[in-house]
């Protein structure tokens, strides 16, 4: 299993997808956790969210033993994300496995015939299922996961099936103040299409960071995403400036302003606390969903975790426009 693990983690390495729209499954590069939502969306290193391992494996850990964790997200659109997860500690030789599941649904659509004639309703969803496990490599302070992912996506009598992966590497020294995590994550085949078309899954590659100020309670997260595809912006219309004799110019994106989409970033004051708060700022959401002249905060997020015993409740604000916000709720529970 070990072998099998450290081979899937080099061979991936050399992996290459595309960004945003040219894939299927999006959905898995939604996060249904109300933390990692409130840190930026993207947060890579958390280790007491039992969330967590559904986007880093790596991060599995005998501290998330019989924590169980169930998730609301309230979407753009009405467009609504359940998900759940439960990690296990077999033993202590053996480790900690953990799964989840998360199921997207877009809600009753009107069915009509060429002619327009409505026919009835029929619905569309996004499902998965996954199991992960990670293991401390001998004498190290390195940890290295997989997840094994099974994705099924419905849209009225047809249907995809896919599987998928996830494999991580994680950094982590209980005494010092960072850690570093390398993830690749929906590495994967779509075994049947909903027409004669095959498509790549949403793969990713992520490093991810944590520092934690060592007499303030305060932690930072940060990570740059999608390392696959350096370039990942695209020239805005709206921008575009045209001259006196009516020639248009598109807009040019320099060099940082793509460098900075990578970016995701999060503060969580008071970690350890009975009462957290937590900010973030996703850079890329930022640029693509400005507005010209118009203030719209995209990209912000916000949000609180409080403990009380056994429960862990956790919320998160996310500003994508004026228009449309999403809110985020979890409930993590001990079972202990």
């Amino acid at each position: 299993m070990k072998k099998i693990i450290q081979l899937l983690f080099l061979v991936s390495l050399s992996s290459f997808s595309q960004v945003g729209g040219e894939s299927i499954y999006n959905f898995l590069n939604l996060t249904g956790s109300a933390k990692q939502a409130a840190l930026g969306g993207k947060t890579l290193t958390l280790l007491d969210d039992v969330n967590q391992p559904l986007w880093n494996p790596s991060t599995i850990n005998q501290d998330l033993d019989n924590q169980l964790s169930v998730n609301y997200l309230n979407y753009l659109a009405d467009v609504n994300l359940t998900s759940a997860s439960f990690a296990h500690m077999v033993s202590r030789n053996f480790g900690t496995i953990h799964a989840g599941i998360t199921y997207l649904n877009y809600g009753k659509f009107i069915r009509a015939d060429e002619s327009g004639i409505e026919t009835g309703n029929f619905k569309a969803y996004d499902f998965s299922f996954s199991v992960g496990y990670s293991y401390n490599i001998f004498q190290t302070d390195f940890f290295i996961g997989a997840n094994l992912k099974l994705i099924n996506s419905v849209i009225e009598n047809y249907s995809s099936f896919g599987v998928g992966a996830d494999l991580a590497l994680l950094y982590y020294n209980e005494y010092d103040s960072y850690v570093f995590t390398l993830v690749v994550r929906n590495i994967g085949y779509q075994v049947t299409v909903f027409d004669e078309t095959r498509e790549e899954l949403p793969l990713e590659i992520d490093l991810g960071a944590s520092y934690k100020l060592e007499n303030v309670p305060i932690t930072f997260h940060f990570t740059f995403d999608n390392l696959q595809k350096w370039y990942i912006s695209e020239s805005n219309p709206s921008n575009a400036t045209t001259d006196i004799d009516g020639n248009v110019t598109s807009e040019e994106i320099s060099f940082f302003n793509n460098a900075i989409r990578h970016l995701a970033m999060g503060v969580e004051l008071f970690p350890k606390g009975a009462f957290n708060i937590r900010l973030g700022y996703n850079f890329r959401r930022a640029k693509e969903l400005q507005l010209i002249d118009k203030r719209t905060f995209a990209g912000f997020t916000a949000g609180f975790g409080l403990k009380m015993n056994k429960l862990k409740f956790s919320y998160a604000f996310s500003k994508y426009h004026p228009a449309s916000n999403a809110s985020t709720f979890s409930l993590q529970i001990n079972l202990n």
